[in-house]
């Protein structure tokens, strides 16, 4: 039975996370907050840092030792969400927030789509949420003018990069605006509900857009930091915030210093796997040959968009009908691959909780070139099936826990799984063959330089240049993904350190637990643990281990 004081609490944080993100809450398939767009003032961050430091209060003053299993986990994870919450926001990093990967500008055609718009009522809604742009984007203005005022801005090139995003947006005719994708209600009349779309375009987006626009191009990029300095190392505060950042997205006290280093052992060790490897399929083991030909052969790149699809698809399939022999706890919502012009190089959209969207797939193919033909197979498998799909639907789908727990904000969890799913695809025999295995070898290239660039760029001063070559000599990856991968760094500090640091604390705890459990280690029962309890952090998911071991 639940612990009374706790199931409140979780109940309540969880109402307020969808009070304080009303997209969000859409997106899951709860349209309580459908008509809001959502706060974005100083006064607005200041209050949430409260209110955030007063559930982490509660939450701990509820004594562990009173509390079950789950309970102590729910205390577990709402003190970090909370906590971590609280120490990122008090960063201000709002005012130096352009990007144009992962922007507002850039995220909400993606979004826009998967928002369930299944009644005239929820059509209604939509409108009015989006008829406040104006007002949302005029609060970032504040925070980047305060940005500026207060000699912490992004840098200039990254600025200039989101306006001419935005020129791009704002020179589209409206009828191929990303909002006229937006779904039209059952029953409704297509027409009269892209006349609404138009306007809406017309009156709203599209001035908050120019507003945006005008407010970077004329004040952030002059003000801009170069890119010799892009690292939060250069600002006053950088070496506190970047701690904040690291704790934020690995759950763990990591030093930089360590973390780098790491990076450069994980380098090191994935050498021999591609001379091996490359023999094999490329007829050479020399590194610089290897990664230079599946760098530049355009046999070994698509060139369409529909192919790349294709490829995604296929992968998931011998996904799908291998996953019953290595888990045993399965998803009910199914997982489909989406295309997209806009947004990261590939992600997941959890299914909607209320049946309406299944999860999905996206892959960008803006650019098809981009992707190597070894690439992809890993990349489904980690969006995918095993990896995020499997872990994030059986999360929402999770019974006798609090909703909050469904829906956890955990990175290191997250794309620790995602990325412990591509070699697990390779126990699972779903890789077709070498070229494919070497997709796997270059996508834990990409993440073991993370460790490596993230902590040179915000740690150790490193140029953006700096970041871009580490990779160009350590990866088979393109220059024009190099580049994307090292902006992305730059604008969300930590993040890219949770993948390799996610794998490696996942598979420190299987082989502790084969080493413990001899013959009667079970994958699929360890695999059952790691997913049945919702995303949480490194050390509760490490104690959730032991725990299975002991009682098994």
């Amino acid at each position: 039975m639940s612990h009374p004081q706790l199931a409140e609490l979780a109940d309540e944080y969880f109402q307020w996370k969808l009070m304080t993100e009303p997209i969000s809450a859409s997106l899951i398939g709860i349209h309580d907050y459908d008509a809001e767009f959502g706060e974005f003032s100083r006064a607005a961050e200041d209050r949430h840092i409260t209110e955030l430091r007063a559930f982490a209060s509660r939450a701990a003053a509820v004594d562990p030792a009173e509390l079950n299993a789950s309970d102590r986990i729910t205390r577990d994870v709402l003190i970090f969400e909370t906590e971590n919450a609280a120490d990122v926001a008090e960063t201000r990093s709002a005012e130096m927030a352009v990007n144009h990967t992962i922007g507002l500008q850039a995220m909400i055609p993606v979004v826009v789509p998967q928002l369930s718009i299944e009644t005239a009522e929820h059509a209604d809604a939509f409108i009015e949420r989006f008829s406040k742009s104006q007002q949302a984007y005029g609060e970032m203005n504040d925070r980047l003018a305060e940005g500026v005022a207060n000699g912490r801005t992004p840098m200039a090139s990254t600025a200039q990069k989101t306006v001419d995003q935005i020129d791009g947006m704002l020179a589209m005719p409206v009828d191929q605006d990303p909002f006229m994708n937006a779904q039209t209600p059952a029953g409704a009349d297509e027409a009269a509900w892209k006349e609404r779309l138009a306007a809406l375009v017309t009156d709203h987006v599209r001035p908050a857009l120019q507003s945006y626009r005008d407010m970077v191009a004329e004040s952030v990029v002059p003000a801009g930091r170069s890119d010799d300095e892009p690292g939060l190392c250069h600002l006053p505060d950088g070496e506190a915030t970047y701690a904040r950042y690291v704790k934020q997205h690995t759950s763990l006290p990591l030093d930089p210093e360590e973390i780098h280093h790491l990076g450069l052992r994980q380098i090191d060790s994935l050498a021999e796997e591609y001379r091996t490897l490359g023999q094999e399929v490329l007829g050479t083991s020399d590194l610089k040959e290897i990664y230079t030909r599946l760098r530049d052969d355009p046999d070994l790149h698509f060139t369409t968009g529909a192919d790349v699809v294709a490829a995604s698809e296929a992968a998931m399939a011998k996904a799908k009908a291998a996953m019953g022999d290595w888990f045993g706890r399965l998803p009910k919502a199914d997982c489909v691959v989406a295309e997209t012009p806009s947004g990261p190089t590939a992600f997941y959209f959890p299914p909607a909780t209320d049946g309406s969207r299944p999860g999905t797939f996206f892959v960008n193919t803006e650019d098809p070139t981009r992707w190597g033909r070894f690439e992809i197979e890993a990349m489904a498998y980690h969006e995918g099936i095993p990896g995020h799909h499997l872990q994030l639907a059986i999360s929402q789908e999770l019974e006798d826990v609090p909703e909050f727990r469904k829906h956890a904000q955990v990175t290191v969890y997250a794309e620790g799984w995602g990325l412990y799913t591509e070699r697990l695809a390779d126990e699972m025999g779903l890789y077709t063959g070498g070229l494919e295995r070497i997709g796997m070898l270059s996508a834990d290239s990409m993440r073991a330089g993370r460790l490596v660039v993230d902590t040179g760029i915000h740690a150790k001063g490193w140029t953006r240049e700096q970041g871009i070559q580490y990779f160009l000599d350590n990866s088979p990856m393109s220059r024009g993904t190099v580049e994307g991968e090292v902006d992305r760094y730059i604008g969300m500090p930590g993040q890219a350190l949770a993948y390799m640091i996610g794998r490696l604390e996942i598979m420190r705890m299987r082989a502790e637990a084969e080493a413990a459990m001899g013959d009667g280690f079970d994958i699929r029962g360890f695999h059952d643990t790691v997913l049945s309890s919702g995303l949480v952090p490194m050390e509760t998911l490490d104690r959730m281990v032991k725990d299975w071991v002991a009682a098994s």
